[in-house]
């Protein structure tokens, strides 16, 4: 009879311990299915955003004449399609420039990696960029050297762009918001000097603060219609030149168009 009773007892025990764990299952499971969310709506952020960027590297950089693997890592890297206006992020990796307000733009991705480049930098180089726009080039620049100091005619552009490189926790860019025309005397003599304007001739005081063996890159002619990109290399009191390729920019504004 006691045997019969002990017998009864354990089923209750086990019926208890079986409906206990019925109860915990949802709640064992949820933090499953949430982190399987998670990591899902986390994986189709980046495949909507590394495929175009790995697209643009191999078939607008490398199909070209971009074999500076540096550069290729960086714009592989750097998520251009926080450096445009939101209603353009879905054309961010296209191969053109795209307006960002003010009559200016960012780049075309092939003429940002053209230009870095054509520079040559070295990680201890001090950068000066005339032309700072949404802030993508100097991000560019500022993965390749040690510091870079960039300059931008337009109040709003530059306000928008430092808080933007704030934001993505860039800690070697200092922006400034002047004519890039007169650069930026206190801050030089500078290893490389970018132009991402175009003039119609180079500005002396640019040169003046170039170190001697620094380059400076422009698109140089005609404001109204097409330019050379011309890289200038400062020889003592020579300039060496040499044409890059033919381009269109926007126009450096201020004292160049005064010229």
């Amino acid at each position: 009879m006691d045997r019969l009773k002990n017998k009864k007892n354990i089923h209750k025990i086990v019926l208890i311990l079986i409906l206990i764990f019925i109860a915990l299952i949802p709640i064992i499971h949820k933090p499953v299915l949430k982190t399987y969310v998670q990591e899902n709506e986390t994986t189709k952020l980046i495949d909507k955003y590394t495929k175009p960027r790995q697209d643009m590297v191999e078939n607008q950089l490398k199909n070209r004449d971009i074999n500076d693997e540096k550069v290729l890592e960086v714009m592989n890297n750097i998520q251009r399609h926080k450096f445009v206006p939101s209603y353009l992020i879905e054309q961010a990796y296209d191969d053109n420039p795209l307006p960002i307000g003010y009559g200016q733009t960012i780049s075309q991705p092939y003429i940002v990696a053209l230009m870095t480049q054509s520079l040559q930098l070295k990680e201890n180089n001090k950068v000066l960029e005339i032309g700072t726009g949404s802030g993508y080039q100097a991000a560019v620049l500022a993965e390749l050297v040690k510091d870079v100091y960039t300059i931008e005619i337009i109040k709003e552009l530059a306000d928008s762009a430092e808080n933007r490189l704030n934001n993505l926790n860039y800690k070697n860019i200092r922006v400034k918001n002047a004519d890039g025309y007169f650069g930026w005397e206190e801050e030089a003599p500078f290893d490389a000097i970018i132009i991402t304007a175009a003039a119609n001739h180079i500005p002396p005081p640019l040169l003046n603060q170039l170190k001697d063996k620094g380059k400076l890159i422009i698109p140089l002619g005609s404001t109204l219609s097409f330019q050379t990109l011309t890289l200038v290399t400062k020889k003592g009191d020579e300039l060496e030149t040499e044409f890059i390729t033919g381009v269109r920019f926007v126009p450096l504004t201020g004292q160049a168009l005064k010229k």
